[in-house]
């Protein structure tokens, strides 16, 4: 029997790792069960609702998890059958079909007020066709009849849809449900509209293992695309996804940060999210997603950090437990030891070096009108395994101080209050987004960035266990600007004895009033003269209307001119 580089990562986790087998469903219902009067508590009797503060028809997913108890025989599963966990399932339902309108769609709202007019929303579609499978047997005949009704109304108008769809992730989960739908309502055009789709997908993925939206990968939406083909594949058996399945895993596997989180750096679409991962069935359905798979959820389990264990989340736990499928992993995970790993043709590179894992990236894209697509303006991350994600925490939209470099006027592109339609072009006299990049080659590791025929550079230089050097260099018209991910309520401390609390406060400290160093979090920046640091740098966040961030958003900022030598030195120590 082989040894597994899992049992290091599982050793006293409920996700057990046999010499052979990557096993997680015995978890996944205990952890389910755990949460299940929880999920109970939530819903309104009256209305069939849950969650609070404003209703969103996605605060119904739990309806998938409570079908997964419900259906799931163990022996300790109290909830087995349970006639009150059917009664709220259907209350469930009841309730999408009172706020559905009369083609089956319901108006897009958000948690913080705001509507995005109406939407057939894939995520509660899709699961509860799913539950619909597997609670209808006990229904009763007029109540099953009605959910029949609307799911076909919806699903009418969800294949209408698809037939014209770009190849995006909502229209790949929308392909997925409506292949249940075809399955369980007796459509079997919908079925074969569902896999052309999804074979469509799989066809449009990229050779190196990702989805793209616009110019490179959409690494978190990468995750969906997994989630519809996996769940797909659990349903049909159609051996066309493996190949893709597979693919997908090695990329993720390569792009995650040794504590869990996705690597943003080459995001098109997300900065930094700073939650462990959790894998989807598509992650569970060949080797290597199983060997992902198990690294992830030991560290869900018994996390690097010092913070309690958690259990899976309702809705991970559910899908895993209703479609993941358990058996062999690799004999050695991408991650187990120092590692070097090139995407592509040098599109980008991480690497693992002792305690420290670098990323940096190649690539470049025209700026997009979409608020959804992100400048690609920030080209590298650095990540230590006593502090976890430091610098880098990936890109945005109208905030060149995000940027690796700029050349101008960083005031000619910024967000404006209440602007719910912005144009993100720069002013002319800015420039925050490369027109090409390059990889430095051999031992080296770092990128060169192309701003209009001025040349940037920024090396990133390990020096030791818990030190390294990052150096930038350039055209003296060049301002490099080093991005620091906050620790909210942490003290922001200097050389000269400044402190201030990292809360919605801003600051903005010369370097003659901050001095040689700031350190936050046991984390030392040693800074260049001529730099300023700023608080809080906020993003745009595309999924606001208004675009509107928080601080906890922002990053703090250290503004680095080039102007004197055409070089800044950052020396950095974790204390």
């Amino acid at each position: 029997m082989k040894t597994k580089w899992m049992a290091l990562f599982l050793l006293g986790s409920a996700a057990c790792l046999s010499a052979d087998d990557v096993k997680f469903k015995k978890r996944c219902l205990e952890d389910l069960i755990a949460q299940v009067p929880s999920v109970l508590a939530s819903q309104d009797s009256r209305t069939g609702r849950f969650g609070t503060g404003i209703w969103i028809v996605t605060d119904q997913n739990v309806m998938l998890a409570l079908a997964a108890a419900w259906s799931t025989k163990g022996a300790a599963n109290r909830y087995y059958h349970d006639a009150k966990v059917l009664d709220s399932i259907m209350a469930a339902g009841d309730a999408l079909i009172e706020d559905a309108d009369e083609t089956g769609q319901w108006v897009f709202r958000k948690k913080d007020g705001s509507t995005w007019g109406k939407i057939y929303m894939p995520w509660i579609y899709s699961r509860w066709i799913r539950t619909y499978g597997i609670v209808r047997d006990a229904m009763p005949a007029e109540r099953r009849a009605r959910w029949e009704k609307a799911l076909r109304l919806g699903y009418s108008g969800i294949s209408r849809q698809l037939r014209g769809a770009k190849l995006v992730n909502i229209p790949a989960h929308h392909a997925m449900g409506l292949y249940f739908a075809g399955q369980l309502l007796n459509e079997p055009e919908w079925k074969k509209q569902a896999a052309e789709f999804l074979h469509r997908v799989v066809a449009d993925q990229h050779p190196d293992g990702y989805w793209s939206e616009h110019v490179g990968p959409v690494v978190m939406y990468n995750t969906v695309y997994c989630d519809a083909l996996g769940v797909y594949y659990a349903a049909s058996g159609d051996q066309a996804v493996l190949d893709a399945l597979r693919k997908a895993a090695t990329f993720h596997a390569h792009f995650t940060y040794p504590d869990g989180t996705l690597v943003e750096t080459i995001d098109e679409r997300n900065p930094h999210l700073d939650d462990v991962w959790l894998p989807n069935a598509g992650m569970t359905m060949t080797e290597e997603g199983r060997t992902y798979t198990a690294r992830l959820l030991g560290l869900q389990k018994t996390p690097l950090s010092t913070h309690a264990a958690k259990l899976l989340l309702t809705d991970t736990a559910a899908l895993l437990l209703l479609y993941g499928k358990e058996g062999p992993g690799l004999v050695t995970d991408p991650l187990a030891s120092n590692s070097n790993f090139v995407l592509g043709k040098g599109d980008a590179a991480v690497r693992r070096n002792g305690p420290w894992f670098l990323a940096v990236s190649a690539l470049t894209a025209p700026l997009a009108k979409s608020r959804w697509i992100q400048d690609r303006q920030n080209f590298f991350s650095v990540y230590h395994d006593r502090a976890g994600l430091i610098l880098g925490g990936g890109n945005t939209k109208l905030q060149p101080r995000w940027s690796t470099f700029t050349i101008g006027d960083v005031n000619l592109l910024r967000h404006k209050a209440g602007d719910e339609n912005p144009s993100f072009a720069p002013g002319a006299g800015l420039l925050h987004i490369p027109n090409s990049a390059r990889l430095i080659e051999g031992k080296r590791f770092g990128v060169e960035l192309d701003y209009a025929g001025k040349r940037g550079t920024v090396e990133l230089k390990p020096t030791g266990s818990g030190s390294m050097e990052i150096v930038y260099s350039g055209d003296k018209t060049m301002t490099a600007h080093l991005q620091m991910l906050p620790r909210m309520g942490k003290e922001l401390v200097t050389a000269t004895g400044k402190r201030q609390t990292l809360d919605a406060t801003p600051l903005r400290w010369t370097r003659a009033e901050a001095g040689e160093w700031i350190e936050l979090a046991g984390v030392r920046v040693r800074i260049p003269k001529d730099s300023t640091v700023i608080w809080p740098v906020v993003p745009h966040d595309p999924y606001k209307k208004d675009g509107r961030a928080e601080p906890d958003q922002g990053r703090i900022v250290i503004d680095m001119p080039l102007a004197a030598s055409g070089e800044a030195r950052v020396a950095i120590t974790i204390r």
